[in-house]
């Protein structure tokens, strides 16, 4: 059964996505361009990767990355990430560091996501989910979330129960909590986003 959250949360929590945005956007903005020469000098292909992806109440979105593989006919499939000879050189390194979500504020900016909640999910996994499972479609999936923080190192497909866990417990409290952690791994390098 969904949660209706209060308004000032909700209300609270866009204006934190907004500021966070915009906050990271500038932070970043000088990033942009060296990344992506450094992109199109090591492989052919597009700066930015879009991909469809199933946000709340299931509504689909296109969400963008920093393109960190090679072209091809299995660009971006379920293929596990670790040891994927389809990631290229600098698609390593902007995966280590996170360098690759950066675009995702813009996605945030537009209201498809919030900086913490569950991680957008694919549609063909979407597919899959049944009963509970679904019920991480009732938030904004998000630029980081529980799993990230949690210290767990289990694969991103293994992360259901993590982001029920978001789902269920969903505060501004939280989310702050979460952000901090967020910072302080991102600002150690204990790990990708």
């Amino acid at each position: 059964m969904n949660r209706r959250d209060p308004f000032l949360y909700v209300a609270a929590k866009r204006v934190l996505d907004v500021l966070g945005a915009l906050v990271g956007l500038s932070f970043t903005a000088l990033f942009y361009i060296p990344l992506a020469i450094a992109i199109k000098l090591d492989s052919p292909g597009p700066v930015l990767f879009g991909q469809e992806r199933l946000g709340k109440d299931e509504r689909t979105f296109k969400l963008f990355k920093f393109r960190t593989m090679y072209l091809g006919p299995s660009l971006y499939g379920p293929k596990p990430a670790t040891d994927d000879d389809r990631v290229t050189r600098v698609g390593r390194l902007l995966r280590r560091t996170s360098l690759d979500e950066l675009p995702q504020f813009y996605n945030i900016l537009r209201g498809e996501m919030s900086l913490v909640g569950p991680r957008p999910e694919q549609l063909p996994l979407a597919a899959y989910y049944r009963g509970a499972e679904r019920r991480r479609f009732e938030v904004k999936p998000g630029l980081t979330g529980w799993w990230q923080v949690s210290g767990r190192k289990q694969p991103m497909y293994e992360h259901g129960e993590d982001d029920l866990y978001y789902v269920e417990h969903r505060s501004l409290r939280l989310d702050l909590l979460i952000l901090l952690r967020t910072a302080r791994a991102v600002i150690t390098g204990e790990g990708a986003l």
